[in-house]
């Protein structure tokens, strides 16, 4: 497999999952049969309350599990985004930023195509 930065061996290559809510953001670095390697959250690097929800917040979650993703020796990552939270935009700069070269990004927040079943009709006497 060839890419623009040179030959990747297919070992060095790893999933990073970002579930990003509107409460916090967790960040999951996993192999690609998906057993964990290294996770962080924004609650865990320190941000308390409020201050979890924000895109610093997501952005310093990122940067602390791509440095323990480096000292594992993985350089190369797929992104793959779940949710609609406030660090959906800034966790794979976060990734970037502490030295992880991102060779894919995915959305795979689940939509629902037509919902549950509605609860039947209220009936007042």
């Amino acid at each position: 497999m060839q890419e623009k930065h040179g030959i990747t061996n297919q070992k060095k290559h790893r999933i990073t999952h970002i579930q990003s809510t509107f409460g916090n953001t967790i960040i999951t670095l996993t192999d690609c049969s998906g057993n964990t390697k290294t996770w962080s959250s924004s609650g865990s690097v320190g941000f308390k309350g409020s201050r979890r929800s924000t895109n610093y917040a997501a952005q310093a979650t990122a940067e602390n599990v791509a440095r323990a993703a480096i000292q594992l020796g993985f350089k190369f990552v797929e992104v793959r985004i779940k949710g609609l939270g406030y660090g959906k935009e800034s966790s794979p700069r976060g990734s970037k930023l502490g030295g992880l070269i991102i060779t894919k990004i995915r959305d795979v927040t689940p939509t629902p195509h037509n919902g549950c079943r509605p609860p039947k009709k209220r009936r007042i006497r």
